[in-house]
């Protein structure tokens, strides 16, 4: 998590800095909400090996808080994205996927239209992942669990964490008001995948003997709204 906050500060810092300080163009505040399409054979692979416990589900649904600039046809993004396959049940074999990350776009608006915007993108991010396994706990009964530490221990959820380093390609499209060009709507769409290889490891961060590795390689896709901020006498 301090490695995803320190990039987020990080590109903060260099869009403040790259800004023209003759215009001070002002960046639009983005919100999206969208999928994303993940599979991680590796650790599934070994999850199917434990039939007590469900392999996990390749789609997550996805919010996201960033921000987006035009400036000369030269178009820049970066934002902050949460997503969960919202599939895990405490009270059955279940599993879940979430994950956060930080990423950083640059781009070109080929349109160059005063309301619409068609841009391709590349572009760097950090996404940190957890994997939650659930057991179907209903046949313990609940003075085992009182009188026993080994118990209590066999009931508790499986987490496993995994971080991953991803260059992003993609493509978005906006569609600006006509009665207020400060606010738009639009779409993006593109494709993460990591360098390379990495294993996962206990909830604790701790490297475990033998762990399964996994690459991340995902689609995603948003609908994504608009604005800039507005300030007292100026936008």
């Amino acid at each position: 998590m301090k490695i995803i906050f320190s990039l987020l500060l990080l590109g903060t810092v260099l869009s403040s800095s790259a800004q023209d300080k003759s215009e001070k163009p002002m960046p639009m505040i983005t919100r999206s909400i969208g999928a994303s399409f993940q599979q991680f054979d590796g650790l599934n692979g070994r999850v199917a090996e434990f039939p007590q416990y469900e392999q996990l589900k390749e789609h997550a649904a996805t919010l996201g808080l960033g921000w987006l600039k035009e400036n000369n046809g030269v178009v820049s993004q970066g934002g902050l994205n949460i997503g969960s396959s919202m599939s895990g049940n405490h009270n059955k074999k279940s599993s879940t996927i979430r994950y956060i990350g930080i990423s950083g776009d640059i781009g070109y608006d080929v349109l160059k239209s005063d309301r619409l915007m068609l841009y391709p993108l590349v572009g760097l991010g950090v996404q940190a992942y957890q994997a939650i396994f659930y057991k179907d706990n209903s046949a313990v009964r609940f003075d085992d669990v009182l009188q026993s530490p080994t118990v209590q221990n066999n009931i508790q959820s499986v987490r496993f964490n995994n971080i991953f380093f991803v260059y992003r390609l993609g493509v978005g499209f906006n569609v600006k008001s006509p009665k207020n060009p400060s606010n738009a709507v639009g779409i993006q769409a593109g494709y993460s995948g990591s360098f390379k290889k990495r294993s996962w490891r206990s909830n604790e961060g701790q490297m475990l003997s033998n762990s399964p590795e996994d690459k991340l390689s995902q689609i995603y896709v948003g609908l994504v709204l608009a604005c800039k901020p507005m300030f007292k006498g100026h936008w």
